[in-house]
């Protein structure tokens, strides 16, 4: 059966710890650039849009011939601007890529969809998920931490280090981040947006816990791909040195007139 997946990536310009993010130069390109096109790559999709709610996103996406669908300014979560965004679609699996992970690879969204591709009718929402190389990163409140159980589900998700260290040393456990690119199923997508917010996804500000606490399962495939989210002014410098001196970089800015 072949299926239709489209990418949508949300992005707003309001982000409370760094203003105008999505359009934050990154090598001379917007950073929305750098996630559509390398998104883009990806030969799983059939299109790929931005969502935002901000006049100033869509012209940006529109500039480097993107495509925008324009959404409310009331969405608290990602995901529920994509739903608002996807509604119109007729895909069946919907990729969200968050916004402000510009060192994505078309690689990761091919791990991410490939759950769905394999024909496994009881999969709903996937999300990437990579191991934490250092403490520093697993105690930042910025990576979200997950934990899973032995067939690769999610147990849950928090900011807060989890797995606990209080009885062990770093080195000894297992730990993973969330990777923000998470595909789901149309009709999940629809679910999940309809779904009231819950204590947990509030308390922690992460959108999957809305799924987890309904009891969904949220199934996470493990990527090897290094990715760098931006966060502050700090993940940004981080990631242009990151992003120059990588192979996927050269083939879309060299193609570029500027």
């Amino acid at each position: 059966m072949h299926m239709k997946i489209v990418a949508i990536i949300p992005a707003r310009m309001g982000s409370t710890r760094f203003p105008g993010k999505p359009i934050a130069p990154i090598l001379g390109l917007p950073m929305i650039e750098h996630v559509y096109r390398r998104t883009a790559m990806s030969a799983k999709l059939s299109d790929v849009y931005v969502a935002t709610c901000d006049p100033e996103i869509k012209a940006a996406a529109e500039a480097f011939g993107g495509k925008a669908i324009m959404t409310s300014a009331l969405h608290e979560r990602a995901s529920d601007r994509v739903a608002e965004a996807a509604a119109g679609l007729n895909a069946d699996v919907i990729v969200m890529v968050q916004g402000d992970e510009p060192m994505v690879t078309p690689e990761m969204i091919d791990d991410a969809v490939s759950p769905f591709l394999n024909g496994d009718q009881h999969i709903s929402c996937v999300n990437l998920t990579a191991r934490i190389k250092t403490k520093e990163e697993f105690e930042d409140p910025n990576t979200i931490k997950v934990v899973m159980d032995t067939a690769g589900f999610a147990l849950y998700m928090s900011r807060e280090p989890i797995p606990t260290l209080h009885l062990q040393d770093f080195n000894q456990i297992a730990a993973f981040k969330q990777v923000c690119i998470i595909p789901f199923s149309a009709a999940a997508l629809q679910e999940f947006s309809r779904l009231e917010p819950t204590p947990l996804e509030v308390a922690e500000s992460i959108d999957m816990m809305r799924f987890i606490e309904h009891g969904a399962k949220v199934k996470m495939v493990e990527t090897r791909f290094a990715t760098q989210a931006v966060d502050t002014i700090e993940d940004l410098k981080r990631v242009e040195k990151l992003l120059r001196n990588d192979p996927l970089t050269r083939q879309y800015i060299t193609s570029i007139e500027r």
